[in-house]
């Protein structure tokens, strides 16, 4: 799901609701940069752009430089945009934390042009902070004027299970439906990098006659996933038990670890193996209901009632506890060194299967 500070933020600049400084830092650079390229696009028409936007970068301008333009009056406008890129690279930022350490002058931080400025800022002028990848220690003295006195955003890089919830909010703010095989194909081949799945989809839509729905096909097609190996045509083997099929895709798997991750494949597991044991605690076995009570399509349900017949209740609770058992194995609990994570992915599949 989208940052709840950044969806206010971008809410406030749609309805032309400015602040006069913006501190947007964090390990997740696309929130970071959908906020100031919005800013950059859309605060100022094209005529008011040539006198009234600038953009500059960290590792080549000063704090001076930032603030003399911060000051500056707009021309023939009601506003002027300063964005700084890559402020990560401010020489001032890493010089305030040695001051915060103890090695300050007395009275400095009195005469700092910038701490000056957040202190009063021009209204007229939106000061836009991009900090990547980092953030600034929020107990220094600036850390908590940025805190107090901007708008401030601190972006954290999603876990690999958050991402096809991610996706589905995403594409639902473009107006795109997906089913669930979509949202998880994508995050399985793409990870966690946003901006990459944005770009992917962005690249994707352009090709599709239909743009108002994605699904696992289009995917497959037009981002180049392997329509045999992937963790659906995996979850449909597991389903009716072929073991020649479900060991060709998890051998794939161990052998393309970056394209096949595996928190990813245990996410995706742990929510099919979940939905067939919904079905066995469903009273009303009628497709709709059972469509309803595991969050499918009611025409795939067949599938899943299917596969529900394979695998017993006491089995499921099995299968699950193993899921959260080589989930910490992953993460190297309870597991050797020498184990990789193809090595898990093909014990975890035996143990499902036999």
């Amino acid at each position: 799901m989208p940052d709840r500070k950044y969806e206010e933020i971008i809410k406030d600049l749609r309805n032309k609701v400015y602040h006069p400084v913006y501190f947007l830092q964090g390990e997740e650079p696309y929130y970071i940069d959908a906020i100031s390229n919005y800013m950059e696009d859309n605060v100022l028409n094209e005529m008011e752009k040539e006198f009234n936007q600038t953009v500059l970068y960290g590792r080549d301008t000063d704090i001076m430089t930032i603030v003399s333009a911060a000051r500056r009056f707009p021309m023939m406008s009601n506003y002027q945009v300063v964005i700084v890129k890559e402020a990560q690279d401010l020489k001032w930022f890493s010089s305030r934390s040695k001051d915060d350490e103890g090695a300050k002058e007395k009275g400095k931080e009195k005469e700092d042009p910038m701490m000056l400025y957040l202190q009063n800022p021009t209204t007229s002028t939106l000061l836009v902070f991009c900090y990547k990848y980092k953030k600034v220690d929020s107990r220094t003295k600036v850390g908590k004027l940025l805190k107090d006195k901007t708008q401030f955003l601190e972006t954290k890089k999603l876990y690999d299970n958050q991402v096809p919830a991610w996706i589905k909010s995403f594409l639902k703010e473009k107006k795109i439906n997906a089913d669930d095989s979509a949202t998880e194909l994508l995050a399985q081949y793409l990870g966690n990098d946003l901006a990459k799945i944005s770009n992917e989809v962005n690249k994707m839509m352009l090709n599709l006659k239909d743009k108002s729905v994605i699904t696992a096909a289009n995917i497959q097609e037009h981002i180049g996933i392997s329509k045999d190996y992937n963790v659906f045509e995996l979850q449909n083997a597991l389903g009716v038990k072929n073991i020649l099929k479900a060991n060709q895709i998890i051998n794939y798997f161990a052998a393309n670890p970056k394209n096949n991750p595996f928190p990813l494949l245990i996410a995706s597991l742990f929510a099919y193996f979940n939905k067939l044991l919904i079905i066995h605690f469903t009273e009303d076995k009628s497709q709709g209901s059972l469509a309803a009570a595991i969050g499918i399509n009611p025409f795939i349900v067949k599938e899943y009632v299917q596969a529900s017949r394979y695998y017993p209740t006491a089995k499921l609770e099995q299968i699950i506890g193993w899921l959260r058992e080589y989930d910490l194995k992953s993460k190297g609990v309870g597991s050797s060194d020498q184990v990789t994570e193809g090595d898990l992915m093909k014990e975890l599949v035996f143990k499902i299967l036999h």
